[in-house]
């Protein structure tokens, strides 16, 4: 018998990860979360939940880290995590948001449904966005992989949830 190294389930581990190493993990994640019923679709499967880390898509669900973390290690027997790891994506309408200052928009749910990534894209388009200037992002969830990677980069951000499935994320520089 051959020793199956274990996946500590952690807000790190990435969806696709875990459901590969706990497939019965899929329901679960599906229950608690129905936004997940995504993951069913092949082409998100292989791009956003291999990217996507549990932090991530726990914002996307908009439920709490640390609740959605101790769901799934309590169903495959790992310790209960106790650690407070909020959500770091600002939802309150910042100071410098000022409508006019929006000078480019995109929307990447016709990119997502046919399966390309729009991280790439929207990284470009905010190298080239002027300072104090506003970048658009319409979205079916809370982008948080591409949100992160903005951040790192510089750039404030403001997510406001139009409705279930509809998410604007502007980018400020």
């Amino acid at each position: 018998m051959e020793a199956k190294e274990i996946l500590i389930i952690t807000p790190k581990t990435k969806v696709l990860q875990l459901i590969e190493a706990y497939p019965q993990l899929e329901d679960v994640l599906i229950d608690y979360v129905p936004a997940f019923k995504k993951l069913k679709n092949p082409v998100l499967r292989k791009t956003v939940a291999k990217i996507a880390t549990l932090q991530q898509a726990a914002a996307v669900g908009g439920v709490k880290v640390e609740d959605l973390i101790n769901v799934l290690r309590k169903e495959v027997g790992q310790d209960i995590l106790s650690q407070e790891s909020g959500s770091n994506y600002n939802t309150i309408v910042p100071g410098w948001f000022i409508e006019e200052k929006v000078v480019q928009e995109l929307d990447v749910r016709e990119m997502l449904a046919a399966g390309e990534h729009p991280v790439n894209q929207v990284i470009a388009d905010l190298r080239r966005l002027p300072d104090n200037k506003i970048y658009k992002l319409i979205a079916p969830f809370v982008p948080a992989p591409l949100i992160d990677k903005a951040s790192s980069l510089g750039f404030d951000h403001w997510v406001k949830q139009e409705n279930q499935e509809l998410f604007l994320v502007y980018f400020y520089k």
